[in-house]
This record gives structure tokens, C-alpha cells and sequence, in this order.
């Protein structure tokens, strides 16, 4: 960005209000064909599968409490739903499936497998075709004991965020909670299941996650974790779900993290982590080796690198829920960083943008985004 400054008596070339160009689009906000009786909540989740069927991971209905030998179990707050291309009601995929409870994200791996990111279960897991879970990532939180008083901290406060509490669960230290809700459970240290005694948010090594946000993919089927509520970590894992390592901690500098709430892998490897409390993009190389940030956009809330030839990176400037009407904007980058554009703003009515949890940007000019705070999908064409 250019501009002009006179300080020190040294003048500076440019100007201070240039602005990204606005690049034009269209909405199609209605699109979805729900069953009768059938609503969106706050939706969390949005991604396309190779044939461009639609997943829609979504805070709807209710948690209900299970009473198991010594402890309650809650399931049932999110369900997940797929549509054709055109918008149509397909299925409603694994109802009731264990790790269902507050909706964070989905995403579509190469092989069309689906994988659900859920913050109070703590689970991040993958689904086939068929409606199956075939592999799961980290264990639900134990719940309030049965005898003998509440356990491991016993039903701490639960993930944050619009539209109310989801029902949380101790047994996993915590460390500090981040803007927007508090995390589960007690305790301090470095985080996660079994608390951890490196820095705080590091957590322990493993799938002992906190809250996750986000997962991707590279080229080689490795899998990367965002634990971004309470630890503040990346972890990779290999295509069978084998732990290889993991990095970062709660701060500011090169490497550490303050909230990674989304996460993308490009096709040379690279890893870029959108960090809502520092306010900035981190690229890593594929082992976790900090190259550089991305930090002329705003909050990055959600992020998605485009597939083909020529990729292109797509972050969303979270409006929070006690400033709806504040940013909102999507800006599309080349993958170094430099703006190409952005669209969108906050607001209500199809075109605007209610907290964008979610991008799904299989075709660089046709992204859906998902609105936590406006309870819908909007597929967007750019022009």
C-alpha cells in the first residue's frame, strides 16, 4: 500500500487510503431445498464434493443427555445434511453420530471422504460415502460424574460463540479461553486432554485436542489440525491418523498463536493458519517452519486456497457477534499475500455477511460461504 507521511522531516511517497479494488458478484442465498421441518441453525460448515454435491455442517436441534455407567454423555446438537449441485435435499448423513454436538467446520479430502470438525466433542472425524465414520481424531471430554462428585473439573463452561453454550465437560485442562467463549473443563498448563507441561496452549502430543477448528490436507494424504480454543496449536498427523508432530503455543510471535481458527494447505505443501487473535495469516512449510505473514486483511476467520493451475487464498474478515454490521468483507489473494480484491460487507440481506465460519472455494468464481450469524449458505459467483 502507498503513502505519504512527513515525520522526522523524511517524506514518503504514496497515499495512506488506497483500497483493495471491489470485485462485483452475485448471491444465489435460497438456493438450499430443505424438508418440511427441517431447519438450519447457526451454520458452521460448508464444503463441495468432487461431483459438486453440497455438505452443510450445522448447530441444529438440541443435545440430549445419555446416562452411562459413570458419566452423562450429550449428543445431538449438530447434524449434517447434503444437496445436488442444484440445491436439492439429498440425505441427512449419520444422525446422531457420537461426535455431533457443536458443528466447527467440514471439509472433502481428494478420495470424496468427509471430515466434520466438532469443538465440544473435541473430535475431528472422517466420514465415507456411504454415511460411515472411519476414522476418528481425539476423544469427547469426560462429562460430570455419577458417584463421587464431578470429575476432572467436571462440566466446565462450554465452547462459546452466537447462539448460546454447547454442553461442555472437564477431564481436560484448559488454558485460557479465548475471545468468544470460554473452554471446557479447569485446570491450566499447557492445554488439552491430560493437560500439557510445555508452554501454555501447546497441549500434549497427540490427538488430545481442546477445541479444534479446522483440518486440511496435502498432496500426500498427511492431515493438519487447527486446536485453536484453549491450546493454540497446529498438529499433523500421517493419512491413517498417526501423530507426527505438532507446533506452536499461546503468543504473538513468529510461530506461535492466539486463536488459529482456520487452516489450508496449498499444492507445494505450504501450510497457512488464519489466527483471529493475532489478526494475521501464518504460511509454514510442510514440517511447521515459519516463511512469512499475511497481515492486511482484517480478523481471517475463515480461509480456502483454491485447486488448479493458479491458486488463489480467500480469507474472510470476521464481523464478531456484538459488532455485526462492522467488516465482513471476503478478500481474494495470490498465495504471497498480495490483494487482488475483496467483496461483500456485513449486513442481513442476500449479498451481505453474517460471520463467516466457513469458505468453500472448490471453483476459484464460485465460493459458499457459511453464515454463523445469518443461519444460511450463500454461493457466490465473482465476476
Amino acid at each position: 500500500m502507498k503513502y505519504f507521511c512527513l515525520a522526522a522531516g523524511l517524506l514518503c511517497a504514496g497515499s495512506l487510503f488506497a483500497q483493495p479494488r471491489e470485485i462485483p458478484f452475485d448471491s444465489a442465498g435460497d438456493f438450499l431445498k430443505m424438508p418440511a421441518n427441517i431447519y438450519f441453525g447457526e451454520v458452521a460448515g460448508v464444503a463441495t464434493t468432487s461431483k459438486g454435491n453440497i455438505l452443510v455442517y450445522t448447530r441444529t436441534g438440541g443435545p440430549n443427555a445419555t446416562l452411562g455407567a459413570s458419566r452423562i454423555f450429550f449428543n445431538g446438537g449438530s447434524r449434517l445434511f447434503e444437496f445436488s449441485p442444484s440445491g436439492a435435499y439429498v440425505r441427512e448423513i449419520a444422525p446422531n453420530l457420537y461426535a455431533f454436538l457443536f458443528a466447527q467446520g467440514v471439509k472433502v479430502d481428494a478420495q470424496d471422504n468427509i471430515w466434520i470438525i466438532d469443538r465440544a466433542a473435541m473430535m475431528v472425524v472422517k466420514i465415507n460415502q456411504a454415511g460411515f465414520p472411519i476414522l476418528n481424531l481425539g476423544r469427547r471430554p469426560e462429562a460430570i460424574g455419577i458417584a463421587g462428585g464431578a470429575r476432572g473439573g467436571g462440566g466446565g463452561a462450554a465452547p462459546g460463540g452466537p447462539g448460546g453454550a454447547a454442553p461442555g465437560g472437564g477431564g481436560r485442562g484448559a488454558g485460557a479461553a479465548p475471545a468468544g467463549g470460554a473452554a471446557p473443563g479447569g485446570g491450566g498448563g499447557g492445554g488439552g486432554y491430560g493437560r500439557g507441561s510445555g508452554p501454555p496452549g501447546s497441549g500434549t502430543p497427540g490427538d488430545n485436542f481442546q477445541q479444534p477448528t479446522d483440518v486440511a490436507f496435502d498432496a500426500q494424504g498427511n492431515i493438519f489440525v487447527a486446536d485453536g480454543y484453549g491450546n493454540a496449536r497446529i498438529a499433523k498427523f500421517d493419512k491413517n491418523g498417526k501423530y507426527i508432530k505438532s507446533w506452536g503455543f499461546k503468543g504473538a510471535d513468529p510461530g506461535q498463536f492466539d486463536t488459529p481458527h482456520s487452516i489450508a494447505v496449498d499444492a507445494g505443501g505450504n501450510v497457512y493458519v488464519a489466527e483471529m487473535g493475532n489478526k494475521r495469516i501464518q504460511v509454514f512449510d510442510n514440517n511447521g517452519t515459519f516463511k512469512s505473514a499475511i497481515t492486511n486483511v482484517g480478523t481471517p476467520r475463515a480461509i480456502c486456497i483454491s485447486p488448479g493451475a493458479h491458486q488463489y487464498l480467500f480469507s474472510s474478515n470476521s464481523n464478531e457477534p456484538d459488532s455485526p454490521f462492522d467488516n465482513g468483507e471476503i478478500y481474494k489473494m495470490e498465495l504471497n499475500g498480495t490483494v487482488v480484491g475483496r467483496f461483500g460487507h456485513a449486513g442481513k440481506v442476500f449479498k451481505d455477511l453474517g460471520t463467516v465460519n466457513e469458505i468453500d472455494c472448490r471453483d476459484p468464481n464460485t465460493l459458499f460461504v457459511a453464515e454463523l450469524t445469518n443461519w444460511r449458505i450463500q454461493k457466490l459467483s465473482l465476476h
